[in-house]
């Protein structure tokens, strides 16, 4: 969608007019909705917060980032924010400690002293019933886009059935030889309370739901609702989601700042750059002390029993400066005289058995006849700053 609210609203008012126009049927309704920020803040590569659906499915289970988007996902055109912290306890609370958690909890003492078999009896008729009856209100939340209040729905019904399986414990019944029959049942109608949560979180989480449906040898569609297994075999539970760490989190966060850093060129490796590395970074500070300056090249000319060296008469308007420069094999002395050059001005003077260098020219290039004077554009004057 667009990044300006206000734009998205121009669009949509006109957008039915148009296809009016070209003759196709106009919207019923055009869905949209807000931007997602992460921890508050808008998406960062720096930060590593701009996550490529890549990067994050090498860490955690797509399902979360469904459950949560769901959670939080409305009919009106407002922000979503991906909170870590809020992600990482949702999913652990909500999918985890309520939803599997019941399957989890009733699915070992079916298999274990049951025979892998659900009970024929319904222990609390009017508690399932509240399940079931739940099916138009959270079907129209659904229609109508309300994903959050329709989850809102589901995790209350799966609070009552954590309750229904706490407050009659067949952890403790089933030590007791007279109460097999009772923990037969609750455990039943745990497992069938289990069932018709993951029928509503089926739109949102189907991989969930494929494991469920394998889990009670069951396929589930809407219309499921309005059945209950009963005398019915299921297998060995199976864990069928972990808990988001928010190592995990922590590390995907890494990665996608080394995924999305900007990828280094390739460099030639018969380029100039490859042969002769960049030197090591320095402050500015220090570069700020080195004095560039243009000057004329007023005079230039060999050096009695040197093989590289010209010597130069720099003039940097009202002051000359001598510079042994090994260009030799490069320039020929008449064709330096007269032009313009860049020359360190502020260089230590160094005396050498010609004579004393005071500077050095700006040259460009690996040596010997190849070798380039820096030479400025026509209008710098001899003693201007080099900046």
């Amino acid at each position: 969608v667009y990044k300006r609210q206000d734009i998205t609203y121009f669009h949509c008012l006109f957008w039915p007019a148009m296809l009016e126009g070209a003759g196709y049927r106009k919207p019923t309704g055009v869905n949209i909705h807000g931007f997602v920020t992460v921890n508050g803040a808008k998406m960062s590569k720096s930060r590593g917060t701009f996550i490529k659906g890549r990067t994050y499915l090498d860490h955690l289970n797509p399902e979360y980032l469904r459950y949560y988007f769901a959670s939080k996902l409305g009919d009106g055109v407002t922000d979503i924010d991906l909170n870590f912290t809020d992600f990482a306890q949702k999913v652990n609370s909500d999918l985890v400690g309520k939803v599997v958690n019941i399957a989890s909890r009733c699915a070992s003492f079916i298999t274990k002293r049951f025979d892998g078999k659900l009970s024929d009896n319904v222990i609390e008729p009017e508690l399932i019933a509240e399940f079931q009856n739940a099916s138009e209100s959270i079907a129209a939340l659904f229609e109508k886009r309300k994903y959050h209040q329709a989850v809102r729905e589901i995790m209350a019904l799966a609070d009552k059935a954590n309750q229904f399986i706490d407050n009659n414990a067949p952890w403790v019944t089933i030590k007791d030889e007279t109460k097999q029959q009772f923990t037969h049942d609750v455990c039943s109608l745990g497992i069938n309370m289990f069932r018709l949560l993951v029928i509503y979180l089926k739109p949102v989480l189907p991989v969930l739901a494929e494991k469920a449906e394998e889990f009670l040898n069951d396929k589930f569609d809407w219309n499921s609702l309005q059945t209950l297994l009963k005398g019915h075999a299921i297998n060995k539970f199976k864990p069928m989601m972990q808990r988001v760490e928010m190592e995990k989190i922590g590390a995907m966060v890494e990665d996608s700042k080394e995924s999305l850093a900007p990828a280094a060129p390739a460099i030639d490796p018969d380029s100039p750059l490859a042969k002769d590395p960049i030197s090591d970074t320095i402050s500015f500070d220090e570069f700020a002390k080195v004095d560039l300056r243009i000057a004329r090249i007023a005079k230039a000319e060999h050096v009695e029993k040197a093989d590289k060296l010209l010597r130069l008469e720099l003039d940097l308007g009202g002051e000359t400066k001598q510079v042994f420069a090994g260009i030799k094999s490069a320039y020929s002395p008449e064709a330096l005289i007269g032009k313009h050059t860049v020359m360190v001005a502020n260089l230590a003077p160094r005396k050498m058995r010609f004579g004393m260098s005071e500077g050095m020219v700006l040259a460009a290039g690996p040596g010997g006849d190849e070798l380039y004077i820096l030479e400025p554009h026509e209008g710098a004057k001899p003693g201007m700053r080099v900046k």
